[in-house]
């Protein structure tokens, strides 16, 4: 046992750690709320880390992403993670995909490998697809709702999706998870109402391509949302710590051979 976790093995017992050592967790998206997620994991103790995500660093993620800064500006994201990851904990293993996913380039993904994926991406097709994925793979998953336009850090809470309320995102997530048969899925969410920006000031950051990104192919289309330092963060959080919970309660397929 590495002296680094001694900490979090006082809380956990030695066999817990061992089983997160042994984990491979898949990470998809790593922006706002991935890369809270992805840097607790590493902190936890996790062996494995798959990172997905095709984004470069931007200025204006700087306000709530942990992983930019005006030295990583330009860079692709997976690349600032593996780095910082690999300093936290040198043993780790991290593998990184600069892949935007979408149901076209699922099939890149065996999920039969991971013992837990984390969803953190933005799009719709993309998040159904994997859970499908993860679910036909028999690998547990958890979804983070939506976090733009959200001010109260407080309120997010774990929850099936089929149990969710006023989140825009997770309701379009239960109508079609719904029609495709998905019995449940647990998710992090929150029910305060979104408030949206200012129309003529969301504009101008259209007009001024402050957000390029919603340019990528499958990617909403001309919506910034208003975001902030600590919602992405508590929700990345909070992902991780379910995912922390889930391995250490139910142990790895690594760990149970």
């Amino acid at each position: 046992m590495q002296e680094q976790f001694v900490r979090t093995q006082l809380q956990l017992g030695l066999a817990a750690m061992e089983k997160l050592s042994n984990a491979r967790v898949a990470v998809f998206g790593v922006g706002g709320v991935g890369g809270y997620a992805v840097e607790a994991l590493a902190r936890s103790g996790i062996g494995a880390l798959d990172l997905v995500d095709d984004d470069r660093v931007s200025l204006t993620n700087i306000n709530r992403q942990i992983l930019a800064t005006h030295s990583t500006i330009g860079r692709h994201k997976v690349d600032v993670a593996a780095e910082r990851l690999r300093d936290i904990n040198p043993q780790i293993e991290v593998t990184t995909w600069k892949t935007f996913y979408t149901p076209q380039t699922a099939d890149q993904f065996d999920f039969t490998r991971y013992d837990y994926v984390v969803d953190a991406i933005d799009t719709v097709t993309g998040k159904l697809s994997l859970v499908l994925k993860a679910q036909a793979a028999g690998v547990p998953i958890i979804s983070a709702m939506g976090a733009g336009n959200k001010l109260d850090p407080t309120a997010f809470r774990v929850a099936d999706i089929y149990q969710t309320s006023g989140c825009p995102l997770a309701r379009i997530m239960r109508k079609e998870l719904r029609k495709r048969g998905v019995k449940g899925l647990k998710v992090v969410f929150s029910p305060e109402e979104p408030t949206p920006p200012d129309p003529e000031l969301m504009a101008a950051c259209v007009a001024k391509d402050l957000e390029p990104d919603t340019d990528r192919p499958g990617a909403p289309k001309r919506q910034v949302p208003g975001s902030n330092a600590f919602v992405p963060a508590v929700t990345g959080l909070i992902l991780a710590g379910e995912v922390i919970r889930d391995l250490v309660k139910t142990g790895t397929a690594q760990s149970m051979e």
